[in-house]
């Protein structure tokens, strides 16, 4: 069976209190993001097993949690991985543009509100209560409510699975979870009937019927002298008939 991965996007709904450790905690992952986007730069972008010996335990003496440590140094590389891409690309310009040159000349930098990905040891669900518990800066965070339609709460409740990405949007807070949706089944049909249009008949099909476009022809007529003769007049109530 072949699965589609589907993003289902929720709005969280903290008190001020939670929100504030939520907005506090997304810039100290995006401060943090930058400060392992330098160090990468600096040691020619290694790979992720060998970028976390350089930053991993720094991370950890900062505060984060071993989890979202290497959630952090994830992000960076991917991050130079799309940057990388782009490049070979051209997407940047020809090798010596100016915009290439910027972009190769200084480390990625992240937005203080850029998404941070969430796994399962960070972020638990709990459908029925329509709440989160959220790993955060200030400590874990347990029933953050979230608002979403009921078709979406269904999918998340049968097919959510990995990842989900916390962004926010105007100072609101959204959750981005994937999932992992059974590919419907393909109709097949059993035959076909081609359809010619026309004007004299307006549509005409393999089978035999004919939909005749003589009265049809009649209205437009009709409504496109009634147009010519209500834009002569000229008046108000000629306009709002128009």
């Amino acid at each position: 069976m072949l699965l589609v991965k589907v993003v289902t996007q929720v709005k969280l709904i903290p008190d001020a209190a939670q929100a504030s450790a939520i907005a506090a905690t997304m810039h100290t992952f995006n401060s943090e993001a930058n400060w392992v986007s330098e160090v990468a730069f600096m040691n020619g972008v290694p790979r992720e097993y060998a970028l976390r010996k350089l930053a991993y335990a720094q991370l950890k003496e900062r505060g984060l949690g071993a989890q979202v440590a290497q959630h952090v140094i994830k992000k960076v590389r991917d991050a130079y991985t799309t940057l990388h891409a782009g490049l070979r690309a051209q997407n940047l310009g020809r090798p010596g543009s100016k915009r290439r040159r910027t972009a190769q000349a200084k480390p990625v930098v992240f937005r203080p509100q850029a998404a941070q990905p969430y796994d399962d040891r960070c972020l638990s669900w709990q459908y029925d209560a329509q709440a989160v518990s959220i790993w955060t800066t200030a400590g874990r965070l347990k029933n953050v409510r979230f608002a979403c339609s009921a078709d979406a709460l269904k999918m998340l409740q049968q097919y959510r699975k990995g990842e989900s990405d916390l962004i926010e949007r105007d100072g609101v807070f959204y959750l981005l979870a994937v999932c992992e949706v059974p590919e419907a089944e393909q109709y097949e049909p059993d035959g076909f009937i081609g359809v010619d249009l026309g004007i004299a008949n307006i549509a005409t099909t393999s089978t035999g019927y004919q939909a005749a476009g003589r009265g049809l022809n009649r209205y437009r007529k009709r409504q496109l002298a009634l147009r010519a003769k209500l834009q002569k007049k000229r008046t108000k109530s000629a306009k709002r008939r128009l």
